[in-house]
């Protein structure tokens, strides 16, 4: 029994470099073994399970559905034996790989300046950061952690809170030289405001205005795909943009953007979550060991 215990193991560690990598030649490598025994490990595991795991062609492997389920599962068990061991021999120090979901907003100017200390405090762990302001499925897209800002849906998804922030009307100095600045609602539909080219959850910019509040459609001239590249538009004086504090407050403090209509600000404030899959059962010890970490220096205002 422990010899076909210890041969499921090395099967699933095998598979799943096998997904990781993308092909059967560099899970060899990973796994210092020759192409052909790593296909024939495949195969035979895909017989034990009476299912096909992998379609192969001769440019790429794709999951199937079984394909998909038995890697999650294979992923959990073998975090699960590693942080097993870990406990039981080096006290748990966070080792392997993290991948991190989140806007180019808060990598810039939130994660960044503290990878630093976190790679010091963790040197068995790798980050792979992937950038977007769209919602991903984290279990699609293989997430250890996701931050998230706005209002979070109901789903299975444990969050952890990571702050608020204000929301801000900024323009450059020479958008405003040029187009000038609007004071009221009215005028505020008359310029270019730069907005996401992505279904958000409010969308649009809401203002309030003798005690009506209003949303005004950011439909300008020009859309991003995220925060930080709106940030970019407005910096160049391409148009008005609505961003999070945090992201232009070093831009307000130089000068290089201005805010305006806070006389019509209604006090919105966006909320950031660090987000995981599970419903607070066991994590990996280095993906829990990336939310402590930005939980405790992580947040934003």
């Amino acid at each position: 029994m422990a010899r076909l215990e210890a041969n499921r193991i090395g099967e699933m560690e095998v598979f799943v470099r096998v997904v990781e990598h993308g092909g059967f030649s560099p899970a060899a490598r990973a796994s210092r073994m020759t192409p052909s025994a790593v296909s024939k490990l495949i195969a035979r595991l895909e017989a034990r399970l009476g299912a096909r795991l992998l379609n192969r062609s001769t440019r790429q492997l794709i999951l199937t559905p079984e394909g998909c389920a038995f890697y999650e599962r294979a992923t959990g068990i073998l975090a699960d034996l590693e942080d097993a061991e870990r406990a039981a021999g080096v006290g748990e120090r966070p080792v392997g790989r993290i991948r991190v979901n989140t806007s180019a907003s808060y990598a810039n100017h939130i994660l960044a300046p503290l990878l630093p200390e976190f790679l010091a405090r963790h040197p068995g762990v790798t980050l792979d950061i992937v950038q977007t302001d769209a919602v991903v499925d984290l279990l699609g897209e293989r997430m250890d952690v996701a931050i998230r800002a706005g209002p979070l849906k109901s789903s299975s998804l444990v969050a952890r809170k990571l702050g608020e922030t204000a929301l801000i009307i900024v323009a450059a100095p020479s958008y405003l030289v040029r187009c000038g600045e609007p004071t009221t609602i009215a005028s505020l539909q008359e310029h270019n405001r730069l907005g996401f080219g992505y279904a958000r959850a409010v969308d649009g910019w809401t203002v309030r205005e003798n005690g009506e509040t209003v949303v005004v459609p950011a439909t300008g001239r020009v859309q991003a795909s995220d925060g930080e590249g709106l940030r970019h538009l407005a910096l160049a004086g391409v148009g008005l943009a609505r961003l999070a504090a945090f992201t232009v407050r070093h831009d307000i403090a130089s000068g290089r953007l201005v805010p305006i209509l806070d006389h019509l600000s209604t006090g919105d404030r966006e909320t950031f979550h660090a987000v995981y899959v599970g419903q607070g059962g066991p994590l990996p010890s280095r993906a829990r060991a990336l939310l402590d970490f930005l939980v405790e220096r992580g947040r934003v205002c």
